[in-house]
């Protein structure tokens, strides 16, 4: 893998990119319709080029990627069956739907010559290695993309606290979070048109405010633990890059506004 020379000077050397699982499903692909599952190859194959240009600068990347194409545990205990799939078994399921996409992104990146290690939270050794930090940090070193799956291998954790945890764990300079939107907003921007967008907000500001779009136990964690967030979104072409290079996008969650 040539190194891209037309890429930002980059500003972090080692960092946590949380992914949701839609980017590898057909409502990210041309044409994509609503409701439907699964892995698209095409959408895949655009986030892993994206990720494969950031790897190629020798930024240090691990990954962790939801599961929400495939299902959402909070899906399978409502009305009119409530119960049927009990709760804890509905947030297993989601873990093994990380590791689906998890060995789709794997392979992706591998398509084009990046070298990755798949590591789940649970053994599972068939798929992939378990999460031990010291081997995570080597492969890191070593400049090979971490993906991290399986959540952290609890039920009732989001992936968003399961990012949060491996992102100190591992001594990531800064988490980033991928989203849609971007940014973070006073409310949902598609419900309200005149919604604020901000760019800086310190942890407390965002726990304070009781704003959704991340999970509000991995916020203080990341407060606890002073660990700055960067809410952006990867629908703009290049924004993975132009975050792990510091350029003011999106909004940056931290102690001081």
């Amino acid at each position: 893998m040539e190194p891209a020379s037309d890429l930002p000077k980059l500003k972090y050397k080692r960092v946590l990119l949380k992914l949701s699982g839609e980017v590898l499903g057909h409502s990210e692909a041309v044409g994509g319709m609503a409701g439907q599952k699964g892995i698209h190859l095409g959408a895949t194959l655009h986030i892993a080029r994206q990720l494969a240009k950031v790897a190629s600068t020798g930024v240090q990347l691990a990954v962790v990627i939801g599961g929400g194409n495939w299902l959402r545990g909070s899906q399978l205990n409502t009305h009119p069956h409530p119960n049927v799939i009990k709760q804890p078994t509905a947030h297993q399921m989601g873990m093994l739907a990380t590791i689906l996409n998890g060995l789709a992104l794997q392979d992706a990146l591998e398509s084009l010559n990046v070298q990755t290690r798949l590591q789940t939270a649970n053994r599972m050794e068939n798929f992939a290695e378990p999460y031990i930090r010291r081997r995570c940090v080597r492969h890191l070193e070593k400049n090979r993309v971490v993906i991290l799956s399986g959540g952290t291998g609890n039920t009732f954790v989001t992936t968003d606290s399961a990012a949060a945890l491996r992102a100190l764990d591992l001594e990531a300079e800064i988490l980033l979070k991928a989203t849609k939107v971007d940014g973070v907003y006073s409310e949902d921007p598609s419900v309200n048109p005149h919604a604020v967008r901000y760019d800086r907000l310190t942890y407390r500001q965002f726990l304070s405010d009781n704003l959704k779009i991340m999970d509000s136990g991995a916020v203080a964690m990341c407060r606890d633990g002073k660990l700055p967030i960067l809410v952006f979104s990867y629908k703009q072409e290049g924004n993975i890059e132009r975050a792990i290079a510091g350029q003011p996008i999106g909004t940056l969650v931290s102690e001081m506004a």
